[in-house]
């Protein structure tokens, strides 16, 4: 199956090349290795699953689509350019599905599992961030869920996306936060959450 795919190494050039923001390629970096780590877990296709997380907001710089559209601009725009570059359609699928206002359905494991990790990984940085160290590894799934209620921290964060996520994806949210601040852990560097 994974003879279709475009190399990780392509991915990641088309990633940058439409992305300048380094926090935005960090994110992106993050939900791979979260992506990657649940792959394993399930025992489903790594190299797939890290891809979908590498390039699923690539287009979002470019298109940021504050309207919500359906159809134009993040993600529809760059789930036609990755079709033109031979993307496979469970990977655009799921894409399209990480956005609530697509309204496509989440079907594939793979899918919900996009949804599932993108926002947390969100939250796991900004909790990561506001530490003196600036550590991924000093944060706990206990900080981040205090860090959950209060509503002004990290505003950008989804949190029905966070809770619906592990919920559709079968996992307990707790376990669910633990499983990718490891995640995260294990490409701290790439991240930039090592720590000072």
């Amino acid at each position: 199956m994974s003879n279709d795919l475009p190399s990780r190494e392509q991915t990641l050039a088309l990633m940058h090349e439409y992305t300048a923001s380094d926090s935005l390629r960090k994110h992106m970096l993050a939900v791979e290795g979260a992506m990657r780590a649940y792959a394993g877990k399930f025992g489903e296709d790594k190299e797939r699953w890290g891809i979908t997380g590498l390039i699923h907001d690539f287009d979002y710089e470019r298109f940021p689509n504050n309207a919500h559209s359906p159809t134009e601009e993040h993600p529809s725009e760059g789930v036609r350019v990755l079709r033109s570059h031979g993307y496979p359609e469970d990977i655009l699928e799921a894409i399209l599905g990480h956005a609530q206002y697509t309204n496509t359905p989440r079907v594939s494991k793979m899918a919900k599992t996009l949804f599932a990790v993108d926002e947390l990984t969100g939250l796991i940085t900004a909790t990561a961030l506001v530490r003196p160290t600036k550590s991924v590894h000093e944060v706990e799934a206990r900080s981040v869920r205090k860090k959950m209620k209060d509503k002004a921290f990290a505003r950008g964060v989804n949190r029905d996306d966070v809770i619906n996520g592990a919920q559709e994806l079968g996992v307990d949210l707790d376990e669910h936060i633990s499983f990718v601040i490891a995640a995260m852990k294990e490409r701290a560097e790439d991240l930039g959450l090592a720590g000072s």
